[in-house]
């Protein structure tokens, strides 16, 4: 299967990239900055010899980039799956906002995935087939304190989802929300993990892989997954 993974060159994205790839399908990895995505595809082709990864780098929550990034995995084939991973997060208050954070988080978590989605999606009508996965987060679901703007990109990216799976449910192609809870990414830089306390990005690659590999008749609509002990 050619799979196409954006946000990449780290965490989530990065145990994604590398589950894929470890099982044969050809993936196709974006993120944004080329040295970084470079690094980390050449870590997995190292402990992975012989592993077809492609990569480019471009700035998804632009339009023309999604076209862009569209054009080079038309070079390959049409997409079988789409992992909307890129987004960051940036806390704080929707009422205190200096760094307009709205604007950008709504271009980095929401418009970035309409955008590749648009693009990509097509091909996939066209062989009436493919799976798209939007990551969104617990806080897609339930505000809370500190989420702020980051919470409401991402109730919007969760609005997407839904609202593309009931559009695309007749056309053979399937949509899955995925929304964790706290995972040791870049936003927890630091944090000390030793007693398990929060999820590793290889748990949601794990999930995510699992779920597309059911037959054409099954659809995982939502993958809610948290720490053991709950939300911090």
């Amino acid at each position: 299967m050619i799979v196409v993974v954006t946000g990449a060159a780290r965490g989530i994205g990065f145990a994604i990239t590398k589950k894929f790839a470890q099982n044969g399908d050809t993936v196709i990895a974006c993120s944004r900055t080329e040295q970084t995505l470079k690094n980390s595809i050449s870590r997995i082709k190292a402990e992975i010899p012989n592993t077809d990864i492609h990569s480019i780098a471009l700035d998804i929550s632009i339009e023309e980039n999604a076209d862009k990034l569209s054009d080079f995995v038309a070079t390959i084939g049409a997409a079988d799956i789409l992992i909307n991973n890129a987004g960051y997060f940036i806390p704080g208050s929707c009422f205190d906002d200096n760094e307009r954070s709205l604007e950008k988080m709504m271009a980095g978590n929401l418009y970035s995935a309409f955008y590749v989605t648009r693009a990509l999606l097509p091909a996939m009508l066209k062989k009436k087939c493919g799976h798209i996965f939007n990551m969104c987060s617990i806080a897609s679901l339930k505000a809370y304190e500190g989420g702020g703007n980051y919470s409401v990109s991402k109730f919007a990216l969760h609005g997407l989802t839904l609202n593309l799976r009931n559009e695309l449910k007749d056309k053979g192609i399937k949509v899955t929300g995925v929304y964790p809870g706290a995972v040791l990414t870049d936003s927890w830089e630091g944090f000390d993990n030793q007693d398990n306390r929060i999820m590793v990005p290889d748990d949601i690659a794990e999930l995510i892989f699992s779920a597309a590999r059911l037959s054409p008749g099954a659809t995982v609509e939502e993958i809610i997954v948290r720490p053991q002990k709950g939300d911090l």
